[in-house]
């Protein structure tokens, strides 16, 4: 049985994952990508970002880091889940939902 968040992969059975989900460790979500079964994805023009930042804190799956200078950087596809609320969020249109092609 893999109690082990970074044991999952696309290779171990429904079979050998904790029953019921049970989690053993902490912060399981910084190592299992959740953003692989996306149909669309958001990006981003720089043209159009003013950096105002009200995208960064309504993305529910933290998708859109901020760095230490408070500037928002590119979307970590890694988590994203291709939800569009960001794309809504921001005022300026400068997030486009597209097909997701990876």
């Amino acid at each position: 049985m893999s109690k082990y968040a970074a044991n999952t992969a696309p290779d171990v059975s429904w079979k050998d994952l904790t029953r019921a989900c049970d989690i053993y460790e902490p912060a399981t979500s910084e190592v299992v990508e959740t953003g692989d079964w996306r149909v669309m994805k958001p990006v981003i023009d720089w043209s159009k970002c003013k950096q105002c930042l009200l995208c960064a804190p309504c993305c529910p799956d933290m998708s859109i880091p901020v760095n230490a200078e408070g500037k928002r950087e590119d979307f970590n596809y890694f988590f994203c889940k291709g939800c569009g609320i960001c794309a809504n969020a921001c005022p300026f249109g400068a997030i486009t939902m597209v097909k997701n092609k990876d």
